[in-house]
């Protein structure tokens, strides 16, 4: 029997084919109100600092998010009403002594050389804003040049983003553009960035909030790992095995594949990890044998922290092919990076796009910020005064591990310091993703209380105040740390 016979005719015509199916996209029940009519309050006519205590608090509770903390936290955290020096005040009138200068950006303090503010002043007079690709400032032509003659060797070629993620995000996009090669390799325990590449980038806990997907980053262990030792009876044995463990991990992946080796020259929240001597030059011998990229990200440690103008200064005849840096540039003063290429790799991109920008990378106010605040630093030689009161910082360290059990080791280079917290059983007390326990929600109520304020990322306590700290400061703050230890020693048991 045909099938013609079997099925009951219907009378319609059936195409034979993909069509689409029909339907209907669901329509908008839940309608808001989205053009009602703008009504600011009047507390907005009130000129900046005369908000009372509740209006701030107000404010705060129904508009401000954080970003690295549970936004619960923003009603704990003090009102500044303003700064003097190496000081911060709140509303209530309370000093307190920058410890880490913020978040390691506020070099120059709080009284910004007059030459800072009258530049941006004028700048924003007679040219607020160009965007990069349309026009040149004179601004841009005068900062690209002082870089390029601060900067070692043929360093030169500059961009200017407006934060230490973006310009890594520049730097990586900048390797994988010029080798053709897609993989960066960084350090477990570095941090390069929160936006996507950057936070890939990134070695500790902060990578994991984006999910830990973005392809093309290999982690590789530093010299100083947490658990564990690098093989060897000297440090020359562990650092030449280090660079091995680097080598290998590089054969395994491919040399061919690697585009970047992208560290910090010293870790910064990470705990001020000096790499051993002979460690960097050899990453540099790896990279050039494997015709890989190296980049120091210096977004902390630039412009002077360390007690050199950059930190990759402090490791004879390592010449970067890319450095990053950032906070150090204006001192915070106005958000600003840079991202500096050796000339072959500026050569190369004469003929390419860079393949990375921002609306407002090179903007002019922020530029000018720069430059004033780098010739401020030479011209008063902030780096010579660093090197000069380091001895002061590493001694006062030293004098408060010993006098603390809580404390199991420090490292200091420059006005770049940092305290290794350890439990009375020698273990470490908390990782650094987890929660203030007990003990260090004590130890941060004696460290404000004392008139501290700064970064605390347990179980590592860092030090590095504003560069223009004078030595009669630098021991004020190096006491109060110590005074505030003892409540730390007190709530782990010691």
């Amino acid at each position: 029997m045909s099938i013609s016979a079997a099925v009951k005719k219907v009378a319609r015509a059936v195409p034979k084919g993909a069509f689409a199916w029909k339907h209907k996209s669901p329509t908008l029940t839940k309608v808001t109100e989205n053009n009602s009519p703008v009504s600011i309050s009047e507390l907005h006519d009130q000129p900046l600092g005369s908000w009372n205590k509740a209006q701030i608090a107000a404010a705060v509770n129904s508009s401000v998010m954080l970003t690295w903390a549970p936004g619960k936290t923003r009603h704990s955290i003090p009102h500044i009403s303003h700064g003097e020096g190496v000081y911060l005040y709140d509303t209530d009138g309370k000093q307190y002594l920058d410890w880490t200068s913020q978040a390691v950006c506020c070099n120059m303090g709080y009284d910004l050389p007059p030459e800072v503010i009258e530049a941006v002043t004028e700048q924003m007079k007679s040219l607020p804003f160009v965007y990069g690709g349309l026009g040149m400032a004179e601004i841009r032509a005068r900062l690209a040049q002082l870089i390029g003659e601060i900067l070692p060797g043929d360093l030169r070629g500059v961009v200017f983003p407006s934060s230490g993620s973006e310009a890594n995000e520049a730097a990586i996009m900048c390797a994988r553009r010029y080798t053709g090669k897609f993989k960066v390799i960084n350090w477990y325990r570095g941090y390069h960035g929160g936006t996507a590449n950057s936070a890939q980038a990134t070695g500790d806990f902060r990578r994991w909030f984006g999910g830990d997907t973005v392809p093309g980053f290999v982690k590789a262990f530093n010299p100083t790992p947490i658990f564990w030792d690098v093989a060897g009876n000297t440090e020359g044995e562990k650092c030449q095995m280090a660079l091995n463990m680097l080598e290998e991990q590089i054969l395994n992946e491919g040399p061919d594949t690697v585009a970047m080796v992208q560290f910090e020259s010293i870790v910064g929240a990470g705990g001020v990890l000096i790499p051993p001597k002979g460690y960097m030059a050899g990453v540099r011998a790896i990279c050039d044998k494997y015709d890989i990229l190296l980049h120091c990200d210096e977004v902390m440690v630039g412009f002077g922290r360390t007690g050199e103008m950059f930190g990759f200064q402090n490791f004879e005849g390592v010449m970067p092919d890319i450095v990053t840096s950032a906070k150090g540039l204006t001192s915070a003063s106005l958000p600003l990076s840079m991202m500096a290429v050796r000339a072959h790799l500026m050569e190369a991109f004469d003929h390419m796009p860079l393949g990375w920008g921002s609306t407002y990378q090179a903007h002019p106010v922020a530029m000018a910020a720069a430059y004033e605040n780098v010739k401020y630093m030479i011209k008063n030689d902030i780096v010579g005064h660093v090197k000069k009161l380091a001895p002061t910082l590493e001694n006062g360290l030293r004098e408060i591990a010993e006098n603390h059990p809580s404390v199991k080791q420090y490292r200091a280079i420059g006005m770049f310091g940092c305290l290794d917290v350890q439990s009375p059983n020698g273990e470490n007390p908390q990782l650094q993703h987890l929660p203030f326990d007990k003990a260090f929600g004590e130890y941060k109520k004696a460290y404000s209380n004392v008139g501290l304020m700064g970064l605390i990322r347990p179980p590592l306590l860092h030090v590095a105040p504003p560069l223009i700290i004078n030595e009669n400061e630098l021991l004020d703050g190096l006491e109060r740390q110590d005074i505030a230890l003892h409540t730390l020693d007190e709530a782990l048991g010691f």
